[in-house]
């Protein structure tokens, strides 16, 4: 249906162009003279041939009367047209006015948008089992586009549907745009008010907003969370988020105190939230043994170029095995943190900082996700540091 109204346009344009080139015009005088000017000129020639004597009176009529039979059959025989390379001419501008169309609207009408929306279409299931299910390839930016186009238009002919808004407001909230996001996210919650993975995704983009009426709402998003699941850790997660940016530093460490003690060592939000704690001014209460606190920068321009790549910290013994004493994983920072290694980090339970005195901190970061350097893979060493004490510290600086 789109792409009736286009054609009609097109054809248009194409029939007013052969209506402006064909229509008729006043042809030069000198150029293209009529049958009655000429028939005009050559008698008035003959007339002063006759006065000048050069032509008798009777040849004069005799020549006048041939000349008015042949304009007489030339009006019954004859019409004027256009000169033949002026036809040619007019042909060719026809052509040109088509192509000039045809490319106009393949490049700028709405031919690309149509196959993007069939191809969206057709592709919508596909789309959906990886985003919403993980199978297969991640989305790319393209596909996220077609994704977004396709749960449009099934909103738009089939009516509200709970997965189809959280799915568009997931890719919205991905694109920074969150009030579109939050639109959505409300829309789906209406339909489905008790989804927990919609809530959090609600209460995620309302903090991104801020303001202390999104600040409220989120909260309200998180509490029903955790009356439903206590123990869900990104809704200990929001609600600590929440309360650090409303200021209540009490309840941020709380929150972030619950949390931290929920944790595996091995979880990637473990040293975050142990860095959010020593911002506030806390010791992590599960941090137990030898610990190294590690004040880590990461060159701005370094994390912008590798947006993907994850950074490994961890102690190795200075001398003997160079399996690590401590290594925890996050995604690569931008700029300046405080991160912590400490003896519950450890790799095998019989070889952790209480085994080495003396030990090297390395900060690497891996584009591939994995601990063993490759090509292109960046890393930071600390000297050897001794554990003079039960907790050291060291600072290290990551750039390319």
């Amino acid at each position: 249906m789109m792409l009736w109204p286009l054609l009609l346009s097109a054809l248009l344009m194409l029939v007013l162009s052969a209506i402006i080139i064909s229509w008729p015009r006043k042809a030069g005088t000198a150029a293209n003279q009529t049958p009655l000017q000429l028939f005009e000129e050559r008698l008035q020639l003959l007339a002063l041939a006759r006065d000048s004597g050069e032509l008798a009176e009777q040849d004069f009529a005799i020549a006048a009367a041939e000349l008015k039979q042949q304009f007489n059959q030339q009006q019954h025989t004859e019409h004027y047209q256009q000169p033949k390379r002026q036809l040619w001419w007019h042909l060719g501008l026809l052509l040109f006015v088509f192509l000039a169309v045809a490319l106009i609207y393949r490049f700028n009408g709405h031919y690309t948008e149509l196959n993007d929306w069939q191809h969206a279409r057709a592709e919508l299931a596909n789309y959906g089992e990886r985003a919403l299910l993980g199978q297969g390839e991640p989305l790319s930016a393209q596909e996220t586009r077609l994704f977004a186009l396709a749960l449009r238009t099934k909103l738009a002919e089939e009516g509200d549907d709970a997965v189809a808004w959280m799915l568009l407001g997931r890719i919205w909230m991905s694109q920074g745009l969150m009030e579109d996001a939050i639109e959505a996210f409300e829309k789906s919650l209406a339909l489905s008010p008790n989804r927990i993975p919609l809530l959090l995704n609600f209460a995620q983009a309302l903090i991104v907003v801020g303001g202390d009426d999104n600040l409220a709402r989120a909260g309200r998003a998180v509490a029903r969370i955790l009356l439903a699941e206590a123990d869900n850790l990104d809704a200990m997660s929001l609600m600590a988020l929440i309360a650090h940016e409303k200021g209540d530093s009490s309840e941020a460490i709380k929150a972030w105190s619950l949390l931290a003690d929920k944790l595996e060592p091995s979880d990637p939000r473990y040293p975050l939230v142990l860095s959010k704690l020593n911002e506030l001014g806390i010791e992590s209460p599960v941090a137990t043994g030898r610990q190294i606190r590690v004040r880590l920068t990461v060159a701005p321009e370094l994390a912008a170029q590798n947006p993907q790549a994850s950074l490994f910290l961890f102690a190795r013994a200075a001398q003997g095995p160079k399996l690590p004493l401590a290594v925890q994983r996050i995604p690569l920072p931008s700029g300046e943190v405080e991160l912590v290694l400490d003896e519950k980090m450890a790799m095998q339970p019989d070889w952790s900082l209480s085994q080495a005195d003396q030990v090297v901190v390395v900060a690497r970061m891996s584009q591939a996700g994995t601990v063993e350097q490759l090509a292109g893979d960046l890393q930071a060493e600390s000297d050897v540091l001794t554990f003079n004490d039960a907790k050291i510290s060291v600072t290290l600086t990551l750039e390319p």
